[in-house]
């Protein structure tokens, strides 16, 4: 790993989050937010990933120090997650990386879980200005989506049981209906999680390789 785990302040508390720096110092912050299994390996090499690519990536530790590796686990610190508190700390994560960001407006991407924490990001906090959306789901995250600042990028996938292609036109619809800029697109053949390289089960290179670069371009337009 290249990055290194730090301390922001939450709100009177403090939380861990991973933190990667690209070789230059300062590039566009990102947050990255983590899947329902918490802030696992998967999710320090997309910091490490973004880094390579120029970024300051930042991915703040929802569950305080939980991690899941079966989906029993993780379902139960999904449907825990304190949304009172993931407010706190995603406010509290965006304050911390302005400070290391070379840009004023920074980007936030999600996966699973955090796909829908990303926008709920991208609706508290004004300095966000663009968002990933890859399969967002929680069913206690709202996001107020007229709130948003930037362009929305959801990046879906056609067999996913969880966030159906209905669900994620759905969200591209409401967000539009808010006035806001919303371009989705659904992977054909491809199921929930198939950015996750360490899941081989539903790990799709070629839908990755694809969603990865989408991901890289929107950032690259609209972090200036």
């Amino acid at each position: 790993m290249a990055g290194t785990m730090v301390e922001f302040a939450s709100n009177g508390s403090k939380t861990a989050a991973y933190l990667a720096t690209p070789a230059s110092g300062k590039g566009p912050g990102v947050l990255v937010l983590q899947e329902w299994w918490g802030l696992v390996g998967h999710i320090k090499n997309v910091c490490d990933r973004f880094a390579a690519e120029g970024f300051t990536a930042l991915a703040p530790d929802m569950y305080h120090g939980k991690t899941a590796s079966e989906p029993d686990g993780a379902g139960k610190l999904f449907m825990a997650l304190n949304i009172s508190q993931a407010e706190r700390d995603l406010r509290g994560a965006a304050t911390h990386l302005l400070g290391h960001s070379s840009t004023k407006k920074i980007g936030a991407v999600g996966f699973c879980m955090g796909g829908q924490l990303a926008l709920y990001a991208a609706a508290l906090n004004p300095t966000v200005g663009a968002c990933v959306n890859f399969y967002g789901i929680h069913p206690n995250v709202k996001p107020d989506y007229s709130k948003l600042s930037g362009p929305v990028l959801g990046l879906f996938a056609e067999k996913d049981g969880f966030v159906t292609p209905q669900v994620a036109k759905d969200t591209d619809a409401a967000i539009k209906k808010a006035g806001k800029q919303s371009e989705i697109h659904i992977y054909p053949g491809v199921d929930h999680g198939f950015f996750n390289d360490d899941r081989p089960d539903v790990y799709n290179k070629a839908g990755a390789i694809d969603a990865w670069r989408r991901t890289l371009a929107h950032f690259r337009q609209n972090l200036k």
